[in-house]
């Protein structure tokens, strides 16, 4: 493939985010009916990470803490418990009114009742992230980063966090760091900000050297038109993302891998999953293949989690699709909302459909 990986790095991947974190019921009760709840550490760039650090490389999360909060001492113990290494100022929380990390509230359905999340971030601290609270000639020049990973979650999570990635993703084509960047468009995030955004995020994607995103985020974060939809046949989504990609690298030559996701919802435990990845002109295409779900949330960044994984191991194209989508389905499997591989044999056993007893 034609990625030129940088050599000698201290950080395989590394990513701008605002950790929070997310609680969800027992037995996968609807919020409103529950008094029992598990809580995590999360955010999706965080959990990008994951795929890769659960494997032995040592990864980094640019953010930001309040000091001497509970969940903020939370979460720094989860990532240290992932292998996630992290960098941020403490800030004080100026009262009961002041900065909090974020509260993501959601449960994950089951049969045809959808999962339903709510998201609360009023005052959270991670959207005043700002490029001159790092070091960041330490950090991708001295340390080094071979990936740069930004979702267009964080990009468009407020003024300040659309320019501290803007800052990133320039200082890691400075220093020979490969960009990827997950569109992942919300439309909550860009309300108000659509011109200022796509003057961003086309800026990033101009640099990027992987590009995540399904057809609309492709459409609304960088203003293309795109063919006509596939509708609910995935066979159409699979011409029609083929379609959109070739516009996709005639305007953003830079990229060297596209990838997207394909998912048909049966019901909320079980799916058809697939996946599309194009790099070195050629399409790598996973046919879906009816998955069970307990947690659907965060196959997405699973998926982009295992693909990273497989780059940085310089794997054919083929290969990073297959073990993307393993770890797809290794996330939507977990309660979390992230793939946390024991080794690559439990990820190419899932790809493999072995679900056989391992002793």
């Amino acid at each position: 493939m034609e990625l030129n990986l940088r050599k000698n790095c201290r950080y395989a991947i590394a990513c701008p985010t605002s950790m929070g974190v997310r609680i969800t019921p027992d037995n996968r009760m609807a919020v409103h009916a529950s008094n029992h709840f598990y809580m995590q550490a999360t955010s999706a760039e965080s959990n990008v990470l994951n795929v890769a650090s659960s494997l032995g490389n040592e990864c980094l999360v640019l953010t930001k803490f309040v000091k001497g909060s509970p969940i903020a001492q939370f979460i720094k113990n989860d990532l240290r418990s992932r292998n996630i290494n992290f960098e941020g100022v403490e800030v004080d929380q100026g009262g009961p009114w002041g900065y909090r990390h974020q509260f993501n509230i959601a449960d994950s359905g089951f049969g045809m009742r959808a999962p339903r999340v709510w998201n609360d971030r009023a005052g959270e601290v991670g959207t005043t992230l700002s490029a001159d609270e790092f070091d960041f000639e330490r950090i991708f020049g001295a340390e080094g980063v071979a990936i740069l990973h930004i979702s267009g979650l964080i990009a468009a999570m407020s003024r300040s966090t659309t320019e501290f990635c803007l800052a990133c993703a320039r200082a890691a084509k400075e220093h020979g760091t490969l960009v990827s960047f997950d569109l992942n468009h919300r439309a909550t995030f860009w309300k108000g900000r659509e011109e200022e955004l796509h003057a961003a995020f086309h800026e990033i994607a101009s640099v990027a050297d992987i590009l995540v995103g399904n057809e609309e985020d492709f459409q609304l974060c960088l203003g293309f038109t795109g063919p006509e939809a596939g509708g609910k046949d995935l066979s159409g989504k699979i011409e029609s993302f083929k379609g959109m990609i070739r516009e996709v690298k005639a305007k953003y030559p830079n990229a060297k891998v596209y990838g997207t996701t394909l998912r048909q919802v049966i019901s909320a435990n079980e799916h058809m999953w697939g996946c599309l990845l194009h790099a070195d002109d050629e399409w790598c295409v996973e046919e879906p293949r009816n998955i069970q779900v307990m947690d659907r949330i965060g196959g997405g960044d699973g998926f982009t989690g295992g693909l990273l994984y497989g780059l940085l191991q310089g794997w054919e194209p083929a290969k990073c699709a297959q073990f993307g989508w393993a770890t797809g389905v290794l996330a939507a499997s977990s309660l979390n909302d992230y793939a946390q591989p024991a080794d690559e044999k439990q990820v190419w056993d899932i790809y493999a459909g072995n679900a056989r007893v391992q002793r």
